[in-house]
């Protein structure tokens, strides 16, 4: 991926880069928001991630003048302020996902993933394979080394979501965003007792696990072992 980073803070700067680079993606800097605005709309970039507040000018504001000038490429927020309402603020000004500070790298590198599938449209795949997984999209049914799983629909829609960001880390925010459409968390375990049926399923009879916690982060989808 081709990301640009827009950040005023040298130091935050040079921590994304070591991120980035270590997952053998490109990295372009802009310290404010006026050369990120200028060259947003000059270069192709696979996302964009932006400081919320910066020196020269309001990342909301700037968002603004992003999607004003024609830019349509994601846009992760990033910002110390992580309340419900903040987050809501910068996903209405024109933001794909909002990630608080601070944050694990792992996570960040998932959300920045998932945002260019995304926009690539590759999720849209009639039959999505990973490992011993086959997910029917259409047909809306999932298998395991060819032996079918019935799934609840609610439990197939967690499924292809799996699928579709197959081997990375999904936290609990992106379910709840893109599976349940919720843009804040209700602070119930509806997703826990989902992903608890889910992973019974699709484990059942299976002596490799399928599904895996990353503890303080989220769950990531194996590729399971052929019998």
């Amino acid at each position: 991926m081709k990301l640009l980073y827009i950040e005023d803070d040298a130091r935050a700067a040079a921590e994304m880069s070591d991120i980035v680079r270590e997952q053998g993606d490109t990295l372009a800097v802009e310290s404010n928001g006026a050369d990120g605005l200028r060259r947003a709309g000059l270069e192709s970039f696979d996302v964009i991630i932006l400081d919320r507040m910066l020196g020269d000018a309001d990342g909301l504001e700037l968002i603004k003048r992003l999607r004003g000038i024609g830019v349509s490429t994601p846009i992760l927020m990033l910002s110390a302020l992580g309340r419900t309402s903040d987050r809501a603020e910068g996903l209405e000004a024109g933001a794909d996902d909002y990630l608080a500070k601070p944050f694990e790298p792992i996570e960040l590198i998932a959300r920045v993933r998932a945002l260019n599938r995304r926009a690539s449209g590759r999720e849209h795949s009639a039959v999505i394979l990973f490992g011993t997984f086959e997910c029917h999209v259409k047909a809306r049914t999932a298998f395991r080394d060819n032996q079918h799983i019935g799934l609840s629909p609610r439990e197939f829609e967690l499924f292809r979501y799996f699928m579709e960001n197959a081997g990375e880390v999904v936290t609990r925010e992106m379910l709840l965003r893109d599976v349940w459409n919720m843009s804040f968390d209700p602070q119930t375990n509806v997703v826990d007792v989902n992903i608890g049926r889910l992973r019974r399923k699709l484990e059942d009879g299976f002596d490799s696990p399928a599904l895996e916690t990353v503890w303080g982060t989220g769950y990531r989808l194996l590729q399971g072992r052929a019998s």
